[in-house]
């Protein structure tokens, strides 16, 4: 399990885990016989039953977060590819792979491949299908570097 679904559940029910533990520690030193831990069982199957439930919300909170952050960031990253295609350049690499390079926007991929690698402000996004908007970069990188010729 995610350490950060663990620590959001100890955050929020902090004050039912101590009194399981305090009552814990009350059975095991009052009762000295087998009910004692059946009662033991008893309560930590109830917490962790409850913690099951509050984890899988908090695991779906946490999970709801992270898609709506890695869309922002991607819509980010295609907003930035979109104002620096001008500047892009295309690199074709040894292995037959091609690199597109901008300020803040790194390309990798295949000629003809329907995915390339995405690096955004020097952090790897994944691979992304190659839509509209990658292969009008694409395009417009290999007529920079046609143009200008810096490209290796």
């Amino acid at each position: 399990m995610d350490w950060q679904v663990w620590s959001e559940f100890f955050r929020q029910n902090w004050l039912i885990i101590l009194i399981a533990l305090i009552i814990l520690f009350l059975v095991i030193n009052l009762v000295k016989t087998v009910i004692r831990w059946l009662i033991v069982i008893v309560i930590i199957l109830t917490v962790f039953i409850y913690s099951g439930i509050s984890l899988d919300q908090i695991k779906q909170t946490v999970t709801s977060v992270t898609d709506q952050t890695v869309g922002a960031v991607r819509d980010q990253a295609l907003n930035v590819m979109k104002d620096e295609a001008r500047d892009a350049r295309f690199i074709q690499n040894a292995d037959g792979t091609y690199t597109i390079k901008s300020d803040n926007i790194e390309l990798n991929g295949k000629p003809g491949a329907g995915k390339v690698s995405v690096t955004f402000r020097g952090v790897p996004l994944g691979e992304w299908d190659v839509n509209d908007t990658i292969q009008s970069v694409i395009t417009q990188a290999k007529q920079n570097t046609a143009a200008g010729g810096s490209g290796s």
